[in-house]
């Protein structure tokens, strides 16, 4: 009996449930063509399991429901905002908080303020609207993302690290003062979900201090990040995820945060800072692109929610539950041969459709048939991260990322291990048959 497994369980039970429609592979296939086989342009009504993404598709808690019914609609000064900006302070560490609709909202802010024509912008792997703000406020987007990133099947515990050489060879040779910032991801969401050492982010933060250029944290996923530190890094293990999420923004100087991940809330977000400077001018910004600097595009009833679901968030009972899901569905995958990226991340498992379709060419999609093909197996919903997510350069020629990966992006507190189980079966299905599977044009 010493030796039996401890199995972990979800730290909550279901007080309400929402019923799901079941589709046959004839109504598939019908949705999907009038879809132009993409995922993003599919009906909800005609999928089984959706892991689309993860962003605004958790479950919120009876707290959260109940705190909606808190909110205080007045057009400045709710006191849901004094709430929220009470627990950004104590769980995130930021002095200062301005909130947005979501986190796009805080990146575009951030970027007209920080960035100007001709900026160097170096970020651990981009995301497709950071790089896009970055751009449009005349900057360009620099990878300093480790190598091991770049490998679906290299096993490095902390493949969101940035690599350092990287960074010191873009400031000598654009110089400090056009890098106004280092754009650090948690849980590198377009790695596959990896996550960044904090022995790695103290040395970021020696080098970007001894230049005077800011750290810009993208903390969208920091609790899942602060997870992987508290199993993989030494001297973590009796950490709470709380005090390593703390220590984390301790080397940043402010962050821009989509609450819909990892604050269990289906919409909402905010720019935080510690500059005084920079918050008065992006209080002022808010005014114009979100709304008043209390409110910044949402109801009180959703800054609530969003304050609760941060506390929420730290606790290790759930983060331990929440990234135990992801693993479960990654491990069961991998046991049935299909090639995933590894080690499993945080938020959602990513298959590498190059490895997974390997005669098919780049510039045929194949991570886009890919989930076009899951969807018309079983109804589940996934989404493709690789050379259609990468867009295309002004010229109209295709980007050809390295990684070209189907991520099946699990939302939280939404389903169960069964629905695990039928996920994998199906990419185990289709993997069967993937020889006869063509591309797309």
């Amino acid at each position: 009996m010493k030796n039996i497994k401890r199995s972990w369980a979800e730290p909550y039970k279901m007080k309400m449930v929402e019923l799901l429609k079941m589709t046959n592979p004839a109504q598939r296939k019908k949705a999907l063509k009038e879809a132009g086989y993409n995922t993003f342009l599919l009906r909800s009504d005609d999928v089984y399991i959706d892991l689309l993404t993860d962003s605004g598709t958790s479950a919120m808690s009876d707290r959260q429901w109940a705190g909606m019914m808190m909110g205080d609609e007045a057009y400045a000064g709710s006191r849901n905002f004094y709430h929220l900006e009470e627990v950004v302070k104590d769980v995130y560490g930021y002095k200062y908080l301005i909130p947005t609709h979501q986190g796009r909202g805080a990146e575009n802010i951030l970027s007209k303020i920080l960035i100007k024509k001709g900026d160097i912008i170096p970020g651990n792997m981009y995301f497709t609207t950071t790089r896009l703000h970055q751009e449009l406020a005349g900057g360009k987007f620099e990878d300093i993302i480790i190598d091991e990133a770049h490998d679906p099947e290299n096993e490095f515990p902390f493949k969101g690290n940035v690599d350092l050489n990287k960074l010191e060879k873009l400031i000598k040779k654009h110089g400090a003062e056009k890098i106004p910032y280092v754009c650090m991801a948690t849980s590198v969401n377009m790695a596959g979900g990896q996550p960044i050492s904090i022995k790695n982010l103290k040395e970021l933060r020696a080098l970007t201090k001894k230049h005077g250029i800011r750290v810009i944290h993208d903390m969208t996923r920091v609790a899942e990040n602060a997870y992987f530190i508290q199993q993989r890094e030494k001297g973590y293990a009796h950490k709470t995820i709380k005090e390593i999420v703390k220590e984390i923004n301790s080397y940043t100087d402010g962050a821009t945060m989509s609450a819909k991940k990892d604050a269990l809330v289906n919409i909402g977000g905010f720019l935080a800072v510690n500059e005084w400077d920079v918050f008065e001018e992006a209080r002022n910004m808010v005014v114009v692109y979100e709304g008043l600097h209390t409110y910044g595009g949402l109801a009180g009833r959703d800054m609530e929610a969003m304050a609760i679901g941060i506390g929420e968030s730290v606790s290790d009972g759930h983060m331990k539950a929440r990234v135990g899901q992801v693993i479960y569905l990654g491990e069961k995958m991998a046991s049935y041969g299909v090639p995933i990226v590894k080690p499993i991340g945080g938020h959602g498992i990513f298959v590498d459709a190059i490895k997974f379709l390997p005669h098919m060419p780049q510039d045929n999609f194949p991570a886009q048939t890919l989930a076009a093909e899951i969807y018309l197996d079983s109804g589940v919903r996934t989404m493709e991260r690789g050379i259609v997510s990468a867009g295309r350069k002004t010229n109209g020629e295709n980007y050809f990322p390295k990684l070209e990966l189907v991520r099946f992006t699990i939302p939280r507190r939404v389903y169960t291990q069964a629905h695990m189980d039928v996920i994998a079966e199906s990419a185990a299905r289709v993997y069967d048959r993937r020889i006869k599977i063509n591309g797309m044009k």
